[in-house]
Parts: C-alpha cells; structure tokens; sequence
C-alpha cells in the first residue's frame, strides 16, 4: 500500500463522520441531563438503579455512531492504488554505459573492475526481466553496443565480449555517451535511465557533460562506482585512475555535473534495489507527466465486511430492534425488478441466488457491482454492469468482446475513447482505421505517449504486410528453363545457384562479438561519426 497515495474520490462524503460524531454526542449529553434532572436524592440512586444484563458496555447509539463512520469511509471511496491501463508496460527502459578503460582491469574488486561490472549488467537484466535494458561501451570515444531489448540472452553474449582493449582512443568520453544514450531513449518515447558504470571522470570535460545532460530530454543519469576506495588523484584528459582506488573526487563531480546520484558497487542485491527504484521512478513521473489524470481502483467496496460484522453486533439480548423496518427492507429487496437480478444472475459462468443477487442490488450500484466482477475477472459479467461507458468498453475489451468494446468506446469523444477505439480496430485487424483512431486521440492530447507508441506498431504492421503483398506479387522466379523431353510448350521454374558471397556471409557469421565490436568501434573513430 503506497501511503503516499492514499486519498479519497468523493471526500465530501467525510462529513458523515461528523454527522455521527454529533448524534453520539447529542445522545449522550441527553443521556447525562436525565440523570441530573432526577427527582431521587443522588445519595439513595445507586441503591435504587437495578443492573440489568447486557445494560453495562455498548449502547445501540456507539454501534449506530460506528457504522455511520465507516459507511462514510466508504461511501467517500478509498484509494491508493493506480489502474494502469494493460497497453503499456510498466517497466522502465535502462542503458548500460560500461568504462572500458585501461584503470578498468584493477582487481581491487575481484576479478576485476570490468567484471564486476559486467557481471552487474547480467544481473540487472535477470532482475528486470521483460524490461528493455541497452549497452553502451566507452572510453575515449563512445559506441553503441545493443539498443534496449528484452533479449537477456543476446545482451549477455555482447556484454562478455567487452574488454579495455575494444576502443582505441584513450580517455572518458561521458559527455558522448549521455548524447548517444539521449538519442537512443528519444526513440523508445519514455522516461528512460543511463547507469554510468566507471572508475574516474574527465574533470576537464565536466561542462559538456552539463550541457548535454540538460540537454537530454525525460532522461536520467545515474553513477556507480565500480573500485575499491584510495586515495586516487584526479584524473585529466587522459582519464587514467590510479589502480589503488577509484577517483572520488571527480566522480563526485561528474554526479554533481549531470544532476545524477552517485552509488557505490557493492557486489550485494542492493546494488540492484537501487538502479531499478531510481529507473522506475523516473519512468512512472514522466508517464505521470504524459499520459494525464489517472485512474484508480477504488476499495471502498472491502469495508462492506466491516458494516455486516457492525450490523450482526446490533443484534443482541435487550436491545429493541424496529422490526417493522427489517420486514420493508426484505419485501423491498425480494421484489426487485427480475431484469436487475437477471443482470446479476450470473458470475463466471454460475448462477447466483435471486436472493444474493437482489441484495447485491440493493446496497451496490450497477458500476460498483461491475467493479468488483472486473477486479475478480469476471469480464463478461462486468460488462452486463457497467453503465460507465469507459468501463463497460474495459471489459468487453478483456473479454475478447472487441465489437462491444469498440460499441463502447465509440460514444467517448475523449483520447482515451479513441485509444481504445484504435486497440479494438487493431484486435478486428482493421488496421487503417485504427490508424485514424489514435490520430485523433493524439489531436486531443498530442504527443501522448501510449498512443504514439502503438500508432507506431500498427503503422509498421501496416507497411510490413503492404511490402509483403507487393513483393509476393512482384518476385520473379530465380530461373526459368524450357523441359523439352516433357510436354511441349510447358515451363519449369528451377532455384539459380547460390550467391558467391553466401561463403562470406557464413564466414562473417562466425565472427566472435569481440572482433565485431573492434571492427565497428574503429570504423566509427575513423570516420568520426556517431551511431
């Protein structure tokens, strides 16, 4: 439970706390004044009160006080929990920008400094798995290892090939890399993370590095020591640490310069706790930031149990209960109108009790009713209880029901309307009019990320099967060859001979990552280009 974000949707109902207050006041200030205003002298009143069972502890006026506050408790409709819609995935993308330094090779942390720091990369992708994690190599130039993916497999088979021999000017490019990982995480549209994982910093570079940090937008820096502490000097423009520890001071700059915190590598799971808390947050503010007010799953509902435990409470030797109302109360609910029980009839798949169902009616609305089957998974049975138009689309969508859902959503004029207009249009395989769809809900709310981020699949879905249509219908067979010994004029179409540069191919895909990663890291510095 995030106390953070605990709050109340409807707080005016909180006055019917007050409400109960003043009644058990009210009741037990009249209580008080009969007992003054007594005839009996107050010597002879002990003697003359007789003590029946049950009339010590509880009144009827503490139990009434007492369900009045929680029924307003929950009436005012209790939250602390965000419900985020299922077309974006909660996890935050991270690049990983390794030191592949000389001073790197240090066994201060055995083995070594680079392989503590690898090893760091692993478990940060084992840890968020299904999260997008990307790998940046540097020292006096800075390269593109692999873009975030969710491949832990591919990302551990570039992150052993690093070493400190893969890049050949000397140096800390850090200011290269915030620009190259800024350019990346621009693409993904999301609130992203660099984790610098070094040794020392290029103090004389310390300004570029502010700028660019400023400069890239929704991303954060974040650095983590890898080395064993000294009494390391600062480093220059060279960017040598000495081996006997990491340089603090210039570290403690860089994280002043690029507005980053500043961790120490531990080699413990805390490591870990600390890169993924700062990632997430990051992340949540700026979809916080993009994606406007969100929705909360309200609990209101939970404190039913309380008020039925608080009523069977009243119902106890000498105390009067008003009969007459009970029985109206029952006659009321047993003639419910059979459409609404018919409604609620049902429940993943089983009939309830005309009963069960007339009562749920009677004390919860058909949204409320709706809520809790959708909270429990039971779609289909939500959908016949929503009203909300909103919420009636969720749940056909869930449901699989994507033509209701899109009946649904289609009486919304709102971005979120269209949004999910344009994810039932995808699930209907309608695909240019789901296009349509997210366009106008990014009229609405322009540059929302969710919608820009799944217009992007569907347009790309879109292109791919388009180029697949007119390459089916374009391709020419390899070969065409006349069968005379078969019957006359008939044709044959045969494979042409293999490319001569397939053997090169097959050579090239032998290549260890480490020779590629040498090879593409030279051609970059020759060329002085950024990927």
């Amino acid at each position: 439970m995030d106390l953070s974000a605990f709050h109340f949707l409807r707080p005016w109902w909180l006055l019917g706390i007050l409400a109960a207050l003043l009644l058990w006041w009210a009741w037990r200030a009249a209580t008080g004044r009969d007992a003054q205003d007594s005839r009996i002298a107050p010597a002879l009143l002990p003697y003359l009160l007789v003590h029946a069972p049950g009339g010590r502890g509880l009144r009827p006026v503490d139990l009434l006080a007492a369900i009045l506050v929680v029924g307003a408790l929950a009436a005012a409709g209790p939250v602390w929990e965000r419900d985020e819609p299922d077309f974006l995935d909660n996890v935050a993308p991270l690049i990983v920008a390794v030191d592949l330094s000389p001073s790197m090779d240090a066994t201060d942390v055995p083995p070594s400094r680079l392989e503590a720091a690898k090893q760091t990369v692993r478990d940060l992708a084992a840890r968020r798995a299904g999260s997008k994690t990307g790998l940046i190599a540097y020292a006096g130039t800075s390269h593109l290892v692999l873009p975030p993916t969710d491949d832990k497999d591919l990302l551990d088979l570039f992150t052993q090939s690093l070493s400190s021999d893969l890049i050949a000017p000397v140096g800390r490019d850090v200011a290269g890399t915030i620009a190259v990982a800024a350019q990346v995480l621009a693409a993904e549209r999301a609130g992203g993370t660099l984790l610098l994982l070094t040794d020392a910093a290029d103090t004389a570079r310390m300004e570029t590095v502010r700028q660019r940090a400023q400069a890239a937008k929704n991303m954060q820096v974040l650095v983590m020591a890898v080395g064993g502490r000294g009494n390391a000097g600062s480093s220059g423009a060279g960017g040598h640490a000495a081996a006997a520890g990491i340089d603090e001071a210039a570290l403690r700059d860089l994280a002043r310069a690029a507005g980053a915190p500043l961790g120490s590598l531990t080699r413990s799971s805390d490591d870990l706790d600390w890169i993924s808390l700062h990632a997430q947050q990051h992340f949540l503010s700026v979809q916080d930031a993009q994606a406007g007010p969100p929705h909360w799953k309200e609990a209101g509902y939970w404190l039913c149990w309380p008020l039925a435990l608080l009523a069977l409470a009243a119902l106890r030797r000498g105390w009067r209960v008003t009969w007459h109302a009970c029985l109206l109360g029952g006659f009321l609910m047993l003639a419910a109108p059979q459409s609404a029980m018919a409604v609620g009839s049902t429940s993943a798949g089983s009939p309830r009790a005309p009963f069960a169902a007339a009562l749920a009616d009677a004390l919860l609305t058909p949204d409320q009713q709706g809520r809790m089957a959708f909270e429990q998974g039971h779609y289909e049975a939500a959908m016949a209880y929503f009203q909300d138009p909103y919420w009636k689309g969720r749940a056909a969508y869930e449901a699989g029901k994507y033509q209701a859902a899109l009946q649904a959503f289609g009486s919304l004029k709102s971005a979120e309307g269209y949004f999910y207009v344009g994810n039932a249009q995808t699930r209907l395989h309608q695909y240019a009019a789901a296009l349509a769809a997210y366009d106008q809900a990014l009229a609405i709310k322009p540059g929302w990320d969710p919608a820009v981020v799944n217009r992007g699949i569907v347009a790309r879905l879109l292109a791919a099967m388009t180029q697949e249509d007119q390459g089916a219908q374009s391709e020419p067979a390899d070969k065409t060859v006349e069968d005379k010994a078969a019957d006359a004029g008939k044709m044959m179409a045969t494979q042409a001979k293999q490319a001569p540069s397939e053997e090169m191919w097959l050579r090239n895909l032998a290549l260890s990552p480490a020779r590629f990663l040498r090879g593409k890291f030279a051609a970059q510095d020759a060329t002085g280009g950024q990927p």
